[in-house]
């Protein structure tokens, strides 16, 4: 029986410019380096974003995408774009959420989004 989601990873294909992004972009916080520097760890609340250079392992901009919950999305899309993120997808509104997307240097979709109440 699967009881949670351990980490969520992301494939990249340069681990420098890319903790710049998730990093410096996001305001991520490092957490550990993985599998001999070819991976880099975010504990984000109860769960782990990873990002990794493994062979056989292809960033693809229509492969999986992940959710990161933010307070504001209005702020947080603003200050995504004051730091130079490459826009996807403006802000939509569903009846569960609301949601924007941006790309990772590797052309990775990453949803910036909000629970409605």
């Amino acid at each position: 029986m699967i009881t949670e989601i351990a980490v969520t990873g992301i494939p990249v294909t340069d681990i420098p410019r890319a903790r710049a992004f998730y990093e410096g972009v996001l305001g991520l916080k490092f957490t550990r380096e993985s599998a001999g520097g070819k991976g880099v760890e975010y504990d984000i609340g109860a769960g782990t974003l990873g990002i990794g250079s493994y062979p056989g392992w292809d960033p693809s901009p229509q492969g999986t995408c992940v959710a990161l919950e933010v307070d504001d999305l209005d702020a947080e899309m603003s200050r995504l774009k004051a730091r130079g993120a490459k826009i996807h997808l403006e802000i939509m509104d569903t009846p569960v959420c609301r949601f924007a997307m941006i790309c990772d240097p590797d052309g990775n979709k990453i949803m910036i989004h909000k629970r409605k109440s």
